[in-house]
């Protein structure tokens, strides 16, 4: 098979590429591409942990060269490498961690409260977009420093509705070859590019006026933080630099969440001991574990984020095989997730598979792993309890279909092909 037809295919078609890939040629094999050396993928826990642990300049991610790059700028967090990504990722952190995570809680059970009393009863709808708008309030509040949802008019509101209706647009099939078009890309070409000119300049409308807030010193939002920071040499962040950070961190730290819940209740209405299992727990008023449990196994059944990769810069061992220097690796956290030798039934819906069992470091990677972990995992813990357990709580739902949704691949996601459609038969307060 062609260079050009392989990617298109494991672009396209990413879960059957990989499964039937891994049934005719094992745990490492390699990928076909235009470019001169093969891509390899693994998924054997091993060589997650060579890669994972190896020094940055050995094995140093190919994020910066994903397809989000033209998206998210090639400074960004996401995509930066070495001194600067360390340097972005200690500034970044502390918001997302710790004390930073309970004030949220808030915030995160409001827009939770919020979202579900607008909910239709007893016709379809899509789950994912409905959860992106409490993720997408809780990442704004986060970041910009809002209480509630962002007033009308305001250009924070602008902002918002910019976001959502080019997250909704990303789903339709003008999106994929938008992807295409930008390919090997920095700069964002045709209508991505569009996209992301329309958003930079709701950005600046938020940046300008901060910048001549009296209180930014005292504020302790993450946009004020950045204008804040200092490079070692005493200079600040540029706007197109704060720009890039601020896209990434909202678009990274609210779509791949919203996907995750959405993902969870199409898996939950297709299993309903699953199910029942934590209506029950919720209700009974002792569904911590429960919860725990249904969202550690919708991340290992279905990543949101199903593909990490390192650029090894010396020959490398992936099981059996050396590959040469210069060789880029993928390790599929899809395949991984599924292995017989680490999951009973893998492409089996149990979340009780977890009671008494924590994710093994180099076997459950929805986050990643290494110092490229996403900066934002608690926070995607924190607000997946969250809204778990409200709509446990409040709402029976069933399947708008019974048959299984599909992934849909979208750029380095994978996301419910529907949306995750259900129908609420009923809603308590």
């Amino acid at each position: 098979m062609g260079g050009i037809k392989q990617l298109l295919r494991f672009n396209q078609r990413q879960i059957e590429f990989v499964f039937g890939a891994r049934r005719r040629l094992g745990d490492v094999f390699a990928l076909r591409t235009p470019e001169p050396i093969p891509l390899v993928m693994t998924s054997i826990p091993d060589d997650v942990r060579s890669l994972f642990t190896a020094k940055p300049e050995d094995a140093p991610s190919l994020a910066a060269e994903s397809p989000l790059r033209p998206i998210v700028g090639t400074g960004s967090v996401l995509t930066s490498l070495g001194e600067r990504h360390m340097r972005q990722r200690k500034l970044l952190l502390p918001p997302f961690h710790g004390e930073a995570i309970e004030l949220y809680m808030k915030e995160i059970a409001a827009a939770t409260e919020r979202e579900i009393d607008r909910w239709p009863l007893n016709e379809p709808f899509a789950l994912a977009p409905r959860m992106q708008a409490i993720t997408l309030d809780v990442i704004m509040a986060g970041i910009f420093g809002i209480e509630g949802k962002p007033e009308r008019g305001t250009p924070e509101h602008r902002l918002r509705s910019v976001i959502k209706n080019l997250v909704a647009i990303s789903t339709k099939p003008i999106a994929q070859i938008a992807e295409l078009m930008n390919v090997r890309r920095e700069e964002p070409v045709g209508f991505t590019r569009l996209g992301r000119e329309l958003i930079d300049r709701r950005m600046d409308e938020v940046i300008g006026p901060r910048k001549r807030a009296e209180d930014l010193e005292e504020r302790r939002d993450i946009l004020s933080l950045l204008l804040l920071a200092e490079t070692e040499d005493g200079e600040r962040l540029t706007d197109a630099e704060i720009r890039d950070e601020l896209i990434t961190l909202v678009l990274a730290g609210h779509e791949t969440t919203a996907n995750s819940l959405a993902w969870a209740w199409e898996r939950m209405v297709r299993n309903p001991q699953a199910q029942e299992r934590l209506v029950e727990s919720v209700r009974s008023g002792d569904g911590a574990e429960v919860i725990e449990q249904t969202i550690t196994e919708t991340m290992r059944s279905r990543p949101v984020v199903p593909i990490v990769g390192r650029r090894v810069k010396q020959p490398w061992r992936l099981g059996e095989y050396a590959v040469p220097a210069d060789s880029p690796v993928l390790v599929s956290i899809l395949l991984l997730h599924h292995r017989e030798d680490l999951y009973a039934e893998p492409f089996e819906f149990r979340p009780e598979r977890w009671a008494g069992r924590k994710p093994g470091t180099y076997e459950w990677l929805p986050f990643g792993g290494g110092i490229r972990r996403c900066l934002g995992a608690a926070l995607a813990m924190a607000e997946q309890r969250v809204v778990l357990e409200a709509t446990a709580r409040r709402l029976d739902l069933v399947a708008a279909d019974p048959a299984p949704e599909r992934a849909l691949h979208r750029n380095v996601t994978m996301i419910p092909a529907r949306g995750a459609r259900v129908v609420a038969r009923s809603r308590r307060d």
